[in-house]
């Protein structure tokens, strides 16, 4: 109790709010905003801390997502991506402690707005693609950057999205994807000593509004056509990319 009475109250709010954006991200649209969770949070703790906290949640949200879309995954994609990404967070692994946290903000920030503002400007060529080669590298960028900040969406966007695979298909290799990758990530985070009681009992009394959260996005999900889908995908990409950019500098 001592613990949770030691962060402000402004924590706690900032905290809620990205847990719940990326309840709702994660469910209905791919996670295009869950990179906001461990931003939001660091402006009261440290990104090491913030990052271990939202990782149980993330796999809790995993959970939920991967049963609503389990059955819509691509296995032929997953082949692909899923090997890159492990590969990413071994490296992500071996560097901890070593990483300049504003550099990687910055790259993957200009990486999100630059591909957002393609998509947005050049929607109609949007569609091109399918690259084993893509796959593989953007997958251990995103392994890599999602070991680093749960940062894995952009990347793991720059490969799907242009492919304009059917809405199903789409969310539900992004979900099964990512839900992987937290679990891989699980077993480093713990070998690193960053899973410990602190960190789960903040995550514990968050967890109810992940489960709003990915709820909302179920929801939210089945109001959107597939255009505005993508498009609103896509902002949520030039948005965090402007917001990481930030951080960045």
């Amino acid at each position: 109790m001592d613990l949770l009475l030691s962060f402000s109250w402004m924590f706690w709010l900032l905290a809620c709010i990205g847990v719940l954006l990326t309840g709702i991200s994660k469910s209905g649209f791919a996670g295009g905003v869950g990179v906001i969770s461990v931003p939001l949070m660091s402006l009261y703790i440290g990104p090491v801390q913030a990052a271990a906290i939202m990782l149980p949640l993330l796999i809790l949200m995993d959970y939920f997502s991967v049963r609503a879309w389990w059955h819509s995954k691509r296995v032929d994609l997953l082949k692909i991506m899923v090997p890159g990404a492990v590969l990413g967070i071994f490296v992500g692994y071996l560097l901890f402690g070593y990483l300049n946290d504003d550099i990687l903000r910055l790259l993957l920030g200009i990486l999100s707005i630059g591909f957002a503002l393609w998509g947005l400007l050049n929607g109609s060529k949007l569609g091109q693609g399918g690259s084993p080669i893509v796959g593989t590298i953007s997958s251990m960028v995103a392994g890599f950057t999602s070991f680093i900040a749960h940062a894995g969406g952009p990347p793991m966007n720059f490969y799907l999205i242009p492919m304009k695979l059917p809405r199903a298909e789409f969310l539900g290799t992004a979900v099964v994807f990512l839900a992987i990758v937290n679990l891989v990530k699980l077993v480093a985070y713990g070998v690193l000593g960053q899973i410990n009681t602190d960190n789960l009992l903040v995550g514990l009394v968050m967890a109810p509004v992940a489960w709003i959260g990915i709820r909302l996005g179920l929801v939210i999900h089945h109001k959107l056509d597939d255009k505005l889908f993508y498009r609103i995908i896509l902002i949520m990409l030039l948005i965090v990319g402007v917001k990481l950019v930030y951080d960045g500098f």
